[in-house]
């Protein structure tokens, strides 16, 4: 045993305890191996290696690892870091006691999926090309309602959902639209509309609804004139139609649902340009392609320059444009 500086190396040679061909010490000598072997230090006149450290050792060779692993081709789009893989090992771990190796869970607590979908490619938003520009912006869902014939089935728009959403999304409305309601707005505004919704008649009258109650508004402000008029379908409380909703009480004057029912003017056309987005905004918003959660299950508005007296027995929502929005209480059956 000599000192030597913290950080050395040195070769210890150990021999098989032969004195013919080893030089080793007589029988008895040596320490006595697990195996039954016998093995002795070598003879004084044994000289160390007078190599240093860094020539003696194959450091290139070791590569200054026991386990040697190799890159591996990351994933398309990935870029999360590199992966290594294990391919050789130099030793095997023995264990002493009844432990062994296994898989550590992960302290990430059921986050898999949310880290995992921060590393898909993501692309700019997919315009519309079945809508005109300025109503492809109002889009908030690019599935429509299957019933919908006028919109093929959508490819999955990563800038709006990740790849996982795209194939595990469960669609418990089997195609049709189904309002993606808060918990504040009425339950029956989560009912599909009835087919008939799309029929040419139908989407006639919700047009005129649109036209002749808010041609002057922006397409915002029209989508949600057509969706008050389609929440009243699917309130119980209206008729189940959008032309029993548009004219529901045409009869009497001025007191209707939609003034322009009921106020004895005829209803012309004069601007064809209106009248085809009017059009355009029935069938998206009918679709589902629509939705706007601030005017939510609301089926009540007014023009700002009017004071309803159902205006102070209603929860006020929104307003958009020259109209307020307003959603009934208790459950929305008044």
């Amino acid at each position: 045993m000599t000192a030597s500086p913290a950080g050395s190396l040195h070769e210890a040679e150990m021999v098989f305890n032969d004195p013919i061909t080893t030089a080793a010490l007589g029988d008895g000598a040596g320490m006595t191996l697990p195996d039954g072997g016998m093995v002795s230090l070598a003879a004084a006149d044994k000289q160390s290696d007078p190599r240093t450290d860094e020539e003696r050792v194959n450091r290139k060779d070791k590569k200054g690892r026991i386990v040697t692993v190799v890159p591996v081709t990351p994933p398309k789009d990935f870029s999360a870091g590199s992966i290594l893989q294990r391919t050789s090992a130099l030793t095997v771990p023995v264990f002493d006691t009844q432990e062994r190796m296994v898989f550590a869970r992960p302290k990430i607590r059921g986050q898999e999926i949310v880290i995992a979908t921060a590393f898909y490619k993501k692309t700019p938003p997919k315009r519309d090309e079945t809508m005109s520009p300025m109503i492809a912006s109002l889009v908030t869902n690019n599935r429509a309602d299957i019933l919908a014939t006028a919109y093929a089935p959508a490819e999955p728009d990563y800038a709006r959902e990740s790849p996982f959403d795209s194939i595990l999304k469960d669609d418990a409305g089997n195609g049709r639209f189904i309002p993606d309601i808060s918990p504040e707005d009425h339950a029956w505004a989560a009912n599909p509309l009835p087919a008939d919704a799309f029929s040419e008649a139908e989407q006639k009258c919700l047009t005129s609804g649109i036209y002749f109650e808010s041609r002057g508004e922006s397409v915002k402000g029209q989508a949600a004139v057509a969706q008050v008029i389609l929440n009243r379908v699917r309130n119980p409380t209206y008729p189940g139609s959008i032309c029993g909703v548009v004219y529901q009480n045409k009869n009497l004057y001025n007191r209707c649902q939609f003034s322009f029912a009921c106020d004895r003017i005829p209803d012309i056309v004069w601007s064809p340009a209106h009248w085809q987005i009017a059009k355009e905004i029935a069938l998206a918003v009918t679709a589902g392609k629509i939705w706007l959660p601030e005017v939510g299950s609301a089926t009540h508005y007014h023009a700002t320059y009017v004071r309803p007296d159902w205006g102070p027995t209603m929860k006020r929502l929104t307003q958009i444009g020259k109209h307020i929005f307003y959603r009934t209480y208790g459950g929305g059956w008044s």
